[in-house]
């Protein structure tokens, strides 16, 4: 049975998450020590070209409205065109934490990169993950070696395919170091590119492409919006493009980071109008669907008691330790654990927590959000797909 948009789902690590993706891809490949946790390799006898694409966006409780407006994701969605696994990301779902998920084969707790937000301990500082450039080092805060390092050193020819501002920064880094870079801006390049990179030499082949714009008109418009719409459809003309040019030996796996719905004006708390919440914060870090607070010595049971008398049934409350016992995360090991905060907001049904003198303004103005685990959020697919 399908889960109601807004019950609880917890991540499936190790059976169908994001973070079996690339595993599964590796030991289609021929790489060894990968497991294969999705049975790709039995599924997939003598593809020896993979490319694995991530829309950021498509959700799973995303699906019905793009199928409506394109007959290969409706094909997809429908299972007249390959093969469908649902998935959940991992947590917190958002495009940081699933990029790097899907890049190294992990958990989140295990390679670090723990929100769109983080406070860097023993400082004074919430890093932006969106905007990560060089420091901290990216190959030090996330030390996990990435899919594409683990092909490169198994002898598979490993590329990267996304926007060239991307290009060497402390996310990509993280994510999908040690394979060559394409930079592609739209539709049109990516197909190039993708296709270029998955067919030009002898197999084996990895190649790992990314395209944002449905998210991005999400955000920005709205789920219900012409622009939503046009981003669907350029997801459509992608996936269609890219499976009709596959080789022969090639496999195209589709999947995404999270999905995300609209939030209504009235459901909008804000941490920084209300004194009850920002009582004993000293650093405010995660997103609005997700609340990392770093709190003052001694506070942590006092805002815990705070937020719940504040939010009531529109968030679950928890302690670190909490939220790392109920295996969130994953395995946490020590070094990671001062990333996550204090205490730990997850936010119920269509409410978010705004941080208005923390964030910039145009978070608050975004209209679609994600980033909590709802099943609206955290169910992704997974489209194996085929030479037709």
């Amino acid at each position: 049975m399908t889960a109601g948009p807004f019950e609880v789902v917890r991540p499936a690590y190790g059976r169908a998450s994001l973070a079996d993706v690339m595993p599964s891809a590796l030991a289609v490949l021929g790489v060894p020590g990968s497991p294969d946790p999705l049975a790709l390799r039995d599924r997939l006898p003598g593809v020896r070209r993979v490319a694995v694409l991530l829309v950021d966006g498509l959700g799973t409780y995303q699906l019905p409205a793009a199928s409506a407006i394109g007959g290969t994701v409706a094909d997809l969605s429908a299972g007249r065109l390959g093969h469908h696994t649902p998935l959940t990301s991992g947590f917190p779902s958002t495009t940081p934490v699933s990029l790097v998920t899907l890049g190294t084969g992990a958990p989140p707790g295990e390679h670090g990169v723990l929100g769109i937000s983080l406070h860097l301990p023993g400082t004074d500082r919430v890093l932006p993950l969106l905007r990560w450039s060089d420091e901290p080092d990216p190959a030090t805060f996330q030390p996990l070696p990435t899919g594409l390092e683990r092909a490169v050193a198994a002898g598979v020819r490993a590329t990267s395919v996304t926007r060239p501002e991307f290009r060497g920064s402390g996310l990509t880094t993280a994510a999908n170091r040690g394979g060559a870079f394409r930079g592609a801006s739209d539709v049109d390049e990516l197909v190039t590119e993708i296709l270029g990179a998955l067919s030009g030499g002898d197999p084996p082949v990895l190649v790992s492409g990314y395209f944002r714009d449905l998210d991005k008109a999400g955000h920005e418009s709205g789920l219900t919006s012409p622009e939503w719409a046009a981003a669907a459809a350029d997801v459509d003309a992608l996936v269609t493009r890219l499976a009709d040019g596959l080789p022969a030996d090639a496999a195209l796996l589709v999947t995404a980071d999270h999905g995300q719905f609209d939030v209504p004006p009235d459901r909008r708390y804000d941490l920084d109008a209300d004194p009850r919440l920002s009582a004993g914060v000293r650093y405010v870090a995660g997103e609005p669907r997700v609340r990392y607070l770093h709190v003052e010595p001694g506070a942590a049971d006092d805002v815990v008691a705070a937020w719940r008398a504040v939010l009531g049934a529109d968030a679950e409350v928890v302690t670190r330790a909490e939220a790392v016992a109920a295996g969130w995360f994953g395995p946490v090991p020590e070094r990671h654990l001062a990333r996550i905060g204090d205490v730990v907001v997850t936010m119920r049904d269509r409410a978010v927590v705004l941080a208005t003198a923390h964030e910039p303004r145009a978070v608050s103005e975004l209209i679609a959000f994600h980033g909590s685990n709802t099943a609206v959020e955290m169910s992704v697919p997974l489209f194996v797909i085929t030479k037709r």
